[in-house]
């Protein structure tokens, strides 16, 4: 697999992942969902799900089985996040190691196919999905507000490699495929 390929979302979302509606997961045939925590449901700091995280867990809870699959080491912390959505979780994972990704898809009882890869970021969160043969879904970082996106020199770096290396990422369409 080409590092393009390995770095190429399926799915690139303008917004957050509250963005990700039952009408797409159902378009795409996902199964089940593996979220990263991280600036994909909370930003950094958060220690709960706000409100309107939780609504949407509800409401994609009802069409697909969700994991939390964090790099994070905290427990208190995540495992805080995941018992206010009432939803499993692993933390440590050392994405893009696929381990704890693939006790996921363990615990789903699903084809990794059949499974999307929710993050933010590209290093981690689609590379780890991509290698297992995901579909990988990268959704803007949802950040402390008064933080400018700008402020993420990592997301913004990773952005600049991976399309110098092919890859499109620039969230100009809703809809990138894989080649």
């Amino acid at each position: 697999m080409t590092w393009s390929n390995l770095l190429q979302p399926d799915l690139i979302l303008q917004n957050s992942v509250l963005e990700l509606t039952p009408d797409t997961i159902r378009k795409y045939g996902l199964k089940g969902l593996i979220l990263d925590v991280d600036e994909t449901l909370v930003p950094v700091k958060a220690a709960s799900a706000s409100e309107e995280l939780q609504a949407w867990v509800e409401e994609i809870r009802s069409c697909t089985s969700l994991w939390l699959v964090s790099n994070n080491l905290s427990e208190s912390r995540i495992g805080s996040i995941a018992r206010s959505l009432d939803l499993p979780y692993y933390l440590g994972a050392a994405k893009p190691s696929r381990r704890k990704l693939r006790e996921a898809l363990k615990g789903m009882n699903l084809p990794a196919q059949e499974v999307g890869m929710v993050g933010d970021r590209l290093f981690t969160d689609v590379i780890g999905g991509n290698r297992l043969g995901m579909f990988t879904i990268l959704v803007e970082p949802i950040v402390n507000p008064g933080v400018a996106l700008r402020s993420h020199p990592i997301r913004n770096f990773e952005v600049w490699i991976s399309e110098s290396l092919g890859a499109t990422i620039t969230a100009k369409n809703t809809n990138v495929h894989k080649t």
